[in-house]
């Protein structure tokens, strides 16, 4: 046999290294996040079977193996370089929400970014991952199959690549949008077109935020705006939650100490901390209850989120400064109506741009901002703050240290809860109570960051909606499902804490406080606005008292639950059997 001829055999070798040289780029990054536990291994999955698409090339032109790989290597290896440094440098995996963040921040912000993160630990990186790179291209030489076999092989690389959209169409009967955006969901992690649709993405939400504040610009001012507490210095901030249903605290008698540093807070300001026993939330989804909580919408109403001003809006024409802190994600196509929210904020900081909701990200981001924005020298400042709280999945949302692990068995489980959980669901219901306990831990920190600051003002604290963790007979529920509620997908933490300068310089409010009824009125957030206002000492011609959980003029309503767009939709949540 000649060399020739022996040279252009099929060579097992040749195969592995081009399919590692052709997945590298996309794929390594993907197996650190797994590895790290910082995301699933749904990304390397998918890394991996689009970057075989570039095998069919090698297996129809093997010839041109060598110059493919080159430019491959330069071109998509060199992009590549941009989700790579950035995971080293932050943490976290690109998204279209990197490119938003940098829209947001001027050429000096962006060289302080520069200058602060070029690190030896980015360099070192940086030398390992090229590295690594150069000695894949070297062992890369051409695959040699016969003419059925290259044929056959590029068909069924492109069918399992291309099968999002098979299963979009035929299985789930998904319109043409949704299978386009399925596909492209699959492809998202895969250098080039990770950067391709990340930008795409981001300018698609974007201008549809932009759309929805050129209206609100639109809209006149509140009527007869009057605040009682004149120009006197104050902060206020407003701590909005995730996912965590208050049935799980032990501040609310669970069986189980997940809250020990709020109830040790509770008992160290008796005067200055008041629990709220029976709040709900009116939807079981964050961008939708907060288009009521954070507006004059509420389930009768849904659309005058789009139609009124804001609570932002509120606090402008009051005169306060601004701030939106915010764990959650920025610019995806459910979090958009969340930016959207922050941009009418004076300042804004995004700590989390991860691509996926279910990566680890703990919301000890929040603590050096909020520091940051206290110490603002604006005499009238109005800070939200919006964490992940106990947003699946669960054990993302807590250190994977053992301190952290607190509930790892079923002790403190109610007997009738545990005789139906096999060892999976055990799993899951004890990482949402460490979630709950994590979450104490950086909520309390939060108010007494806040008292430490001698604020005049006041903190309030409370989650989007609550979570159904095998919670409600027969166990089985997971999650949230506004077509079949439970309570604790409803019910939520109420948290609010005065300062001693606070209540001083409102001496009505002390007495008000002490009345023992007034922690177990019935609520919903969908009249939130009103609350706050009432907290806040506003008042104008949309302010109801009857509305406002704290106002002597307070009054018991209806509590609806549900889908305001479907006529059968709204459920009275006091008529819920479970």
């Amino acid at each position: 046999m000649s060399t020739q001829v022996k040279n252009r055999q099929f060579s097992w070798s040749a195969l592995i290294f081009a399919i590692l040289f052709f997945s590298y780029f996309s794929a390594a990054l993907q197996l650190v996040l797994a590895c790290t536990g910082h995301t699933n291994i749904n990304g390397l999955r998918d890394s991996i079977i689009y970057s075989l698409i570039w095998l069919i090339p090698i297996f129809i032109f093997p010839r041109y193996t060598r110059k493919i790989a080159t430019v491959f290597g330069l071109v998509v290896g060199g992009l590549s370089l941009i989700p790579v440094l950035y995971f080293a440098v932050y943490g976290q995996e690109f998204s279209q929400s990197v490119f938003f963040v940098m829209a947001e921040s001027n050429f000096a912000e962006s060289k302080e970014y520069i200058l602060q993160y070029m690190s030896l630990k980015v360099l070192i990186v940086l030398v390992i991952y090229v590295a690594i790179g150069i000695l894949l291209w070297i062992r890369v030489r051409p695959v040699y199959v016969t003419t059925a076999t290259k044929w056959l092989s590029s068909l069924l690389i492109l069918l399992y690549a291309l099968a999002p959209l098979g299963i979009s169409q035929f299985i789930k009967h998904d319109n043409w949008d949704k299978t386009i955006r399925h596909l492209a969901s699959r492809m998202e992690t895969t250098v080039p077109w990770q950067l391709i649709h990340n930008y795409t993405e981001y300018r698609k939400q974007l201008s549809v935020m932009k759309g929805i504040l050129a209206r609100y610009d639109t809209l006149p001012p509140l009527a007869n705006l009057k605040d009682s507490n004149g120009e006197t210095p104050r902060t206020l901030v407003l701590v909005i939650g995730e996912s965590t249903t208050r049935s799980r605290m032990g501040l609310y008698e669970y069986g189980r100490d997940t809250t020990p540093d709020m109830t040790k807070f509770k008992q160290d300001n008796p005067d200055n901390l008041l629990v709220f026993n029976d709040v709900v939330s009116s939807r079981p989804y964050t961008i939708e209850i907060l288009q009521q909580a954070l507006t004059f919408a509420d389930e009768k109403h849904p659309d005058l989120y789009l139609q009124q001003p804001s609570l932002i809006h509120l606090m402008k024409q009051a005169g306060y400064k601004t701030f939106w802190i915010t764990n959650q994600q920025t610019m995806t196509r459910r979090n958009t109506m969340l930016t959207m929210f922050s941009q009418q904020t004076d300042e804004q900081f995004y700590m989390n741009n991860d691509r996926n909701q279910s990566a680890r990200q703990y919301d000890t981001n929040v603590f050096k901002p909020f520091a940051k924005v206290l110490s603002d020298p604006a005499e009238k400042k109005f800070i939200v703050i919006h964490l992940l709280g106990a947003h699946m999945k669960y054990e993302f949302r807590y250190p994977d240290e053992e301190q952290y692990l607190r509930f790892t068995d079923s002790n403190g489980i109610p007997a009738g809860i545990t005789a139906n959980l096999n060892e999976n669901k055990l799993e899951t219901y004890n990482s949402y109570d460490n979630a709950i306990a994590f979450n104490d831990y950086v909520t309390t920190n939060l108010f007494q960051m806040f008292k430490t600051s001698q604020p005049n003002g006041f903190m309030l604290y409370f989650s989007d909606h609550g979570e159904d963790v095998y919670e409600t007979a027969p166990h089985d529920m997971l999650g949230r499902n506004e077509k079949a509620p439970t309570k604790p997908m409803y019910t939520i933490p109420f948290i609010l804490w005065q300062s001693p300068q606070w209540l001083a310089s409102h001496p009505s409010n002390t007495a008000f406080y002490r009345d023992a009824t007034l922690p177990d009125r019935k609520y919903s957030t969908q009249h939130f606005i009103h609350t706050w206002s009432d907290l806040a000492g506003l008042t104008y011609d949309q302010y109801d008292p009857a509305k406002s959980l704290v106002s002597p003029n307070y009054k018991v309503m209806t509590r609806w639950i549900g889908d305001p767009y479907d006529k059968k939709g709204l459920i009275d949540f006091d008529k819920l059997q479970k």
